[in-house]
């Protein structure tokens, strides 16, 4: 009896989407996902799935929707689905990322922005930069709703190593100053000083003035023109408001959380980047005056 059950429940109906993705992990870890993704998988299926094999890390191309459990256990463990690798590079703004996952996935750009809007936690800032596997066969909500897992995971990682609270607020406060540092600094190394310059100005109550914010959304590669620094009446204008941007203005790296969280302690107020393409750092006025005529010489 308990035989004809067992082998009832193996040949019993599993239903999921054709696509599923498999995170990096244990057996465990891969069932419960599955669980959160709602398909009907329970405990017992762990044991039965590390008796079969190793599910496959990534996405899987199940080819159907319903299927009998062992069968679908197996798929886990050898089926594998033809992806392609989408990069979106450190400091880039989302309004440019969807409309690149449109065109190289030949996706709907207003479905994409629709889920964006739906399910992600920050106007901006909410993606991860990385290179993705997406599968070829996906739809508009599953990749975004897939993207901000995968960012959400790394970011709460992060959060965890600087010991500071993944409090989506006090986080986004976080997010929103590595983006300024993301589109200001000249490189890497750059980062703390220019974190730097941010609490320097905001302690002081002086207005940031940098540019990097208007590169905001579609403005992601235009040139800050002083017509533009005068018509611009968002928040994300530094030159007009006080404080940083109401919103991150671009998706950061780690590198620019870390420099958030640990700037380098200088007394700057005041930078312009020189011929050679890094920064020329001052504490007075009167220097950065005469930076800036010998930088444009």
């Amino acid at each position: 009896m308990i035989i004809v059950s067992f082998m009832t429940y193996l040949f019993s109906t599993v239903t999921s989407p054709k696509i599923v993705y498999i995170p990096q992990g244990s057996v465990f870890k891969s069932i419960s996902h599955l669980q959160d993704e709602g398909v009907n998988l329970y405990k017992i299926d762990a044991f039965i799935l590390r008796l079969i094999g190793q599910p496959q890390q990534g996405w899987i191309d199940l080819k159907v929707e319903k299927t009998s459990r062992i069968e679908f256990l197996y798929k886990l463990t050898t089926a594998k689905a033809a992806t392609r690798a989408i990069t979106l590079i450190p400091g880039e703004t989302t309004t440019i990322f969807l409309r690149q996952l449109s065109d190289e996935l030949s996706l709907d750009m207003n479905l994409l922005q629709r889920a964006y809007d739906k399910h992600a936690p920050y106007r901006e800032g909410s993606f991860v930069p990385d290179t993705y596997s997406i599968p070829n066969e996906i739809s508009e909500e599953e990749l975004i709703i897939h993207l901000l897992n995968e960012s959400d995971e790394t970011m709460q990682g992060w959060a965890n190593e600087y010991k500071k609270s993944y409090d989506k607020e006090k986080w986004l406060q976080i997010v929103t100053k590595a983006s300024v540092i993301q589109k200001e600094a000249a490189s890497v190394s750059d980062m703390p000083v220019v974190s730097s310059v941010i609490d320097n100005r905001l302690k002081k109550g002086m207005r940031l003035q940098m540019d990097g914010t208007l590169n905001y959304g579609e403005y992601s590669h235009q040139k800050v023109t002083a017509r533009r620094i005068r018509t611009d009446r968002t928040p994300y204008n530094t030159y007009k408001n006080k404080g940083l941007p109401l919103y991150p203005v671009c998706n950061v790296s780690k590198n620019a959380i870390h420099a958030a969280i640990n700037p380098k302690s200088t007394d700057y107020l005041y930078f312009v980047r020189g011929k050679n393409g890094d920064h020329i750092y001052s504490s007075y006025f009167s220097t950065h005056h005469k930076n800036i005529i010998n930088a444009t010489k």
